[in-house]
Parts: structure tokens; C-alpha cells; sequence
């Protein structure tokens, strides 16, 4: 029943994610802010990467369920708020409050199996259920998107999460345990390192956009940029000397832990600029309506769980499973070529297969990347290492969704994305040469 508790949260964000998705190109015409397109997605990836890692680490110290709820109540509230924005810029700062809540629900929730499961043989199995419940969400998300902006207006489409948090909030307050964390001492919150975090990842991916987005401030971002390596400077020392730090980085200290997180990083890039701009690719430049453009997104979606399924049933019988990631990113590759290629008058059933194989790919990735973190970890860090690998993932979503925005708005949605898929399969030949360079163990070898 706590499993079936972290499946309502799976589905909160599988839904929160790809709802949002098939909606924004309506959003954007009607409220006149195609310029500020980009910011909606990296205002609330922004929010969230610096969540992430601070909750990762509090929830170590105090056990997650508070925070799990807490967080609940933040995405539906930032949702209605997005429901009822008159301008873009109030669209962005209701995206970004869902956003603090989304980084402590990721935060929370993928450590939770670990928790529950401390072997990783059982829980890779019991995740392949998390993986069907955000399967069957992630499907009808994109779904439930169109047929909402097209039946009714986009500003409904905003109000299916508030009810679908509603049900997650009921299950996880009765059936999820309060596992509190023993302790020798009474443990003390890294403040002072959780904001200088809070900045190290924060300022640059603002600087970014602020510096090359259509309405730059290269003044501005060049601050920003300079307080980001500043605050990077004196975080790695800092956390070096507390006793309990906000970012322990000895979940750093292994070679695998290291390119574990470079992969993240690239591949949560190539996510979400797959699920942010792929709609708008379908909807500007190939011509469909918000609702055929979420049925094409559906499969994107809806394999990256089957992936994850196969993945966990090949997983126990892999000497050496970081092979089935290097399989993920050949799989992921060929997908984004596919979509490289989409313009006015591809067939539907084309995008069908190739959003399908890049979704598949990445199901053979992602799953990987936190389960590799959790067991690379000390038991007392698994809940920060989980974070570390999200927050990773996060920082290349806004960093992808930054950079492809920029390349729009100065260009066109059709060269953007066209550039963003080469970027994409670049990415995955790396992943490949990365992957290979991992050694990881099967926990049954």
C-alpha cells in the first residue's frame, strides 16, 4: 500500500509534466508571450533543481513523509494559479512555485523505494509497478491536455492535477509509514550550505537564459554567472568541513558516481527538450491540432515505463548492467533522428515510431541512474545521492530547455529543434562511451 502511495505521486508528476506540455503552444498564442516560451519551462526547472537537493538531504535527516505532503499541496496550488494567469510573466511564477513543489516531491518520492526496499533485486522489481502507474498517466496526460484546451479552454487543463492531488495526498497520509531516521545526536540543518547550493545551481542557469534569451542583460548575467562560481568555490570547501553538510560529497567520491551524474546530465536535456518542444515542433511546423499533438507524445511518454519494465526484468540476470544504459542510448539515438527529421507532411504514423523508440530508449536510462546512485551509496546517504542524480537530470532539462529556446527565438521552432535533436544524438553517443567506462556489479553477482 506505501508503494501504491508512491504511485499516486508518480502519476501527480507524470500528469503535472505532460498536461503542461500540449497546452503551453495554446497558452503562448493567446497570451502573446512566444518570446517567453522557454521561461516557463526553465522558471519551474529552476525551482525545482534547487529543491532537490536540499529536501534529498532532509528527508535523510527527518524522514519524507511531511515533505511529500507538503509538497502535494505546493503543486496544486501552483497549478491553479497557472489556471487563472493573465499574463505570461503570472504564468511563470505559478510554473515556478509548482516548481519548489515538484523538487521536493522528486526529492522525496524516488528516494522512498530505497526506503522501502532496501535490497536492490527487490526493489528494481517493485518499481517495475511505479513504472505502470506512470505509464498509464504519461499516456493519458498528453491526451487529457488536448482534448481539454480543445473541448473547453487551456486555463481547464491546469485543474486536473489539484484533483488528481487530492487522491495522492488521501493515500500517502494514510497508507506511506513515517520512517524517522535515528540518530546518535540531534541532527543540524546545513543552512548556510543549502543556500550557497541553492545559488550554485540557481544563478548560472539564470544567467543563462538572462545573457542570450531574445531580451538579453549580458550586464546582468555576467553578475549572476560570476555569484554562481563564486558560491561553487566556496561550497566545495564548506561542505567539506561540516559535520552533517546539505551536499555530502563523498556520494561524489567514486569514478562512477561521477560519470553517473554526467550522464544524468545530458540525458535529462535531451528529456525534456524531447517532451517540452516536441508539441510545439508537431503543433508550429508539421501542422496538428494541441489534441493530435498530445496522441503523438503519448508514446514518448508511455514507453519510457515499458523501457523501465524490460529493463527490471533483464536487470538481475546482467553481470555488468550498465550495458542495458549503453543499449538505452543507441535505442534513444536512433528515436531523435527520427524526430530530426519531422516537417510539413510527415506521416503520423512516422512521429508515432520515432517519439515511441526515443521513449524507449530512455527507459533503459533513466531508472538506471538513480538505482546505480542508491547502491553506489552509504545507506545514511541514499536519500541525498537520489537527489544528486535528480537534480542533475534537472539542471540539463533547464539547460536544454534554456539553450533550444534561445536558438528558437532567434531563429525558427523547425531549426531549433532540428539543432536540438543533433545536439540530442551527440549526446547519446557520448552516454554510450560513458556508460562503458562504468563498473557497475549486479547486486545478486
Amino acid at each position: 500500500m506505501a508503494v501504491l502511495g508512491v504511485c499516486a505521486v508518480v502519476v501527480l508528476v507524470a500528469l503535472d509534466a505532460t498536461i503542461v506540455g500540449t497546452v503551453l503552444p495554446k497558452v503562448a498564442t493567446e497570451l502573446g508571450g512566444i518570446a517567453l516560451y522557454a521561461w516557463v519551462g526553465t522558471g519551474y526547472l529552476l525551482s525545482s533543481v534547487i529543491m532537490i537537493p536540499i529536501f534529498g538531504r532532509l528527508g535523510d535527516l527527518y524522514g519524507r513523509k511531511t515533505f511529500i505532503l507538503v509538497s502535494i499541496g505546493v503543486v496544486a496550488l501552483g497549478s491553479i494559479l497557472c489556471g487563472i494567469s493573465q499574463s505570461m510573466p503570472q504564468l511563470i511564477g505559478a510554473r515556478s512555485l509548482q516548481g519548489i513543489g515538484g523538487g521536493m516531491m522528486i526529492a522525496t518520492a524516488f528516494a522512498a523505494p530505497a526506503d522501502l526496499f532496501p535490497d536492490a533485486l527487490r526493489r528494481v522489481k517493485w518499481q517495475a509497478l511505479i513504472s505502470t502507474a506512470f505509464a498509464v498517466a504519461s499516456g493519458v496526460g498528453p491526451l487529457i491536455g488536448g482534448a481539454v484546451t480543445e473541448a473547453i479552454n487551456w486555463r481547464a487543463a491546469f485543474f486536473v492535477t489539484p484533483l488528481m492531488a487530492i487522491v495522492a495526498f488521501a493515500l500517502l497520509w494514510v497508507y506511506f509509514p513515517r520512517l524517522t531516521p535515528v540518530h546518535t545526536s540531534r541532527p543540524r540543518i546545513d543552512w548556510l550550505g543549502g543556500a550557497l547550493l541553492a545559488v550554485a545551481v540557481g544563478a548560472p542557469m539564470a544567467a543563462l537564459e538572462l545573457g542570450f534569451g531574445e531580451v538579453s542583460r549580458p550586464l546582468l548575467a555576467g553578475v549572476l554567472a560570476l555569484v554562481g562560481a563564486v558560491a561553487i568555490a566556496v561550497l566545495i570547501p564548506y561542505e567539506g568541513r561540516v559535520t552533517s553538510p546539505m551536499l555530502p560529497l563523498q556520494v561524489l567520491k567514486t569514478r562512477e558516481s561521477r560519470l553517473l551524474n554526467l550522464v544524468g546530465l545530458m540525458m535529462g536535456s535531451v528529456m525534456f527538450t524531447l517532451m517540452y518542444y516536441g508539441p510545439l515542433l508537431l503543433q508550429v511546423e508539421v501542422g496538428m491540432t494541441p489534441s493530435q499533438a498530445g496522441g503523438i507524445l503519448a508514446p514518448l511518454v508511455a514507453c519510457i515505463p515499458i523501457g523501465s519494465v524490460i529493463n527490471g526484468r533483464l536487470f538481475p540476470r546482467q553481470s555488468q548492467p550498465q550495458r542495458l544504459m549503453m543499449l538505452g542510448a543507441i535505442v534513444l539515438a536512433v528515436g531523435c533522428f527520427g524526430i530530426m527529421t519531422l516537417e510539413r507532411g510527415s506521416a503520423t504514423w512516422f512521429a508515432v515510431v520515432a517519439f515511441s523508440i526515443s521513449g524507449l530508449g530512455l527507459g533503459f536510462i533513466v531508472p538506471n541512474l538513480t538505482l546505480f546512485m542508491q547502491m553506489i551509496a552509504d545507506r545514511r546517504d541514499v536519500g541525498v545521492a537520489s537527489a544528486l542524480i535528480q537534480t542533475t537530470r534537472t539542471l540539463g532539462s533547464a539547460i536544454g530547455t534554456a539553450a533550444v529556446g534561445i536558438i528558437i527565438a532567434r531563429t525558427s521552432v523547425l531549426t531549433g529543434v532540428k539543432i536540438g535533436m543533433v545536439i540530442a544524438v551527440l549526446f547519446c553517443i557520448a552516454t554510450v562511451a560513458l556508460s562503458s567506462q562504468i563498473r557497475m556489479k549486479n547486486a545478486r553477482m
